[in-house]
């Protein structure tokens, strides 16, 4: 939870940059069970500032699973990395929707899902169901997901 005030201007120019998307996952704010709040890419805790270029919109579980980390070690190689970042990175770079399934592409990728959890049985269902009325992926979604 952020410890800083964020003015409703600021909050609105991050919910409408980011089509009210979670940022990670895609779920539309809309269709989370919770909603979507903003996130410290950096969290304040490492000396992220409160301020657009940190800010994204995350579903409550992309940004419950992150909490103030900012990356993780790589399974295969035992190196560190840093998680995806929706200010510098590109989705479709990291990660390639499979269905309700989101795959990784990188080393990146790979520890934002693991730790993010995208892929946990109950997140599937969840996009599974909203496939299943054409809900998933928005298509605002569309646009991150194109290479």
């Amino acid at each position: 939870m952020s410890k800083t005030y964020i003015s409703v201007a600021l909050r609105q120019l991050v919910i409408t940059r980011a089509r009210s998307l979670c940022e990670y996952c895609l779920i539309h704010e809309d269709d989370a069970y919770f909603g979507c709040e903003i996130d410290h890419i950096i969290s304040e805790k490492h000396g992220g500032p409160t301020e657009d270029s940190n800010l994204a919109y995350a579903c409550l579980f992309c940004n419950r699973n992150k909490g103030s980390d900012i990356g993780s070690i790589v399974r295969q190689t035992g190196q560190f990395s840093r998680f995806f970042n929706p200010r510098i990175d590109h989705w479709a770079d990291h990660f390639a929707l499979n269905g309700v399934r989101i795959d990784t592409l990188t080393e990146i990728g790979e520890v934002t899902a693991r730790i993010l959890d995208f892929n946990h049985i109950d997140r599937l269902i969840e996009r599974q169901e909203l496939e299943a009325f054409g809900y998933y992926p928005p298509p605002d979604a569309l646009i991150l997901i194109s290479r």
